[in-house]
């Protein structure tokens, strides 16, 4: 499932092959716009509004195309905080990796966890979201054009996409000015090319990011890369296949795969730490079976995936999420009958 999925806003297609569609917050009353907006993406990304922006004036549109498992969005927005929320991964079936290409404004404040905070010096102008992964951000004013693709494809590239998630890139260079040139190039032209000649223009537009951000994440472009990747998804399947064993340590994971101490630290440097990476494992896999188990017990839920308590746990799962197990587990409950998503205060 891609990010703008919304049956009623699917117009007919371009061309046999090519599905469009068109929204506009022009078309709703000015007190409506920006509710109408986290209407829009709501069913995929939050809007965060604060009750004193619902009375300003908002504009935002967003045209959607759609080829095959391929999707290309180009939009122009004012600034808003957006938010992907782990309640929200642990209910839906989005699994796409998002590339946002901003040709005006950019996206800053980005948070990965609730803590650390990963702030950027100025409004970057590339961004890679693996939409498995929770974020928080502010998006600028801008204008971005957006591919989303399936993790399968960014796998096929290098095996651990999840290490991209939350990269950003700014600054000018040979290959993001082509990126820029290509996919401005997409959204010009996409309404007059045959399905065939889309699919190909996305899909080079989605290798050249998967390749700019696998270069910036060190994971692929030459043979130390290719080593360090091969390292990387080593410990990170042995981690993840372990992450029910209360004895799963960096100790653990450096004595099993015979890495050095150091290697294994910078692998997982951009985690926090291989303490920290395990940690988020761990509680990532316990916010999804709170909301897939509902009958089951925090309890026998922090134990199985290697808590030493439920104090522990509950006291973990607060500084990631700012809710208790059970407030989550209530909160993805209301989620899936609807609810009203919250505001923010300013």
């Amino acid at each position: 499932m891609s990010l703008g999925a919304n049956p009623t806003q699917v117009h007919s297609p371009l061309k046999p092959g090519i599905a469009h569609s068109h929204f506009d917050v022009q078309t709703e009353p000015p007190q409506r716009r920006l509710l109408a907006w986290r209407d829009r993406v709501g069913h995929v990304i939050d809007v965060l509004p604060s009750l004193s922006e619902l009375d300003k004036p908002f504009q935002a549109s967003i045209d959607r195309y759609q080829v095959g498992q391929l999707v290309f969005t180009d939009c122009r927005s004012d600034t808003m905080v957006l938010e992907r929320s782990q309640a929200r991964i642990s209910t839906d079936k989005v699994r796409d990796v998002a590339f946002h290409v901003f040709l005006e404004g950019g996206v800053e404040n980005i948070t990965l966890r609730a803590t650390p905070r990963k702030s950027a010096p100025a409004a970057a102008t590339m961004l890679a979201l693996d939409l498995n992964q929770p974020i928080r951000m502010q998006r600028n004013a801008c204008r971005v054009l957006t591919l989303f693709v399936p993790g399968e494809m960014v796998q096929a590239e290098f095996p651990d996409a999840e290490a991209i998630h939350g990269r950003t890139i700014h600054g000018t260079t040979p290959l993001t000015r082509l990126i820029v040139n290509h996919l401005t190039a997409l959204s010009q032209n996409i309404t007059q090319m045959s399905p065939d000649a889309a699919d190909e223009a996305i899909r080079s537009g989605a290798q050249m990011l998967i390749a700019l951000f696998g270069k910036q994440a060190l994971l692929s472009g030459n043979a130390r890369a290719a080593g360090r990747a091969a390292m990387f998804g080593q410990a990170r399947r042995y981690i993840q296949a372990n992450r029910r064993n209360a004895a799963l340590s960096p100790e653990s994971v450096v004595n099993a795969l015979r890495l050095p101490r150091l290697t294994l630290y910078r692998l997982f440097q951009h985690e926090g730490g291989v303490g920290t990476y395990i940690r988020h494992l761990r509680l990532r896999h316990a916010a999804d079976d709170l909301a897939r188990e509902p009958h089951t017990a925090v309890a026998s839920i922090a134990y199985e995936l290697g808590f030493k308590s439920p104090t522990d746990f509950t006291r973990a799962f607060r500084r990631a999420y700012g809710m208790t197990p059970l407030d989550f587990r209530r909160l993805t409950a209301q989620d899936g009958r609807g609810a009203v998503k919250p505001f923010h205060r300013t």
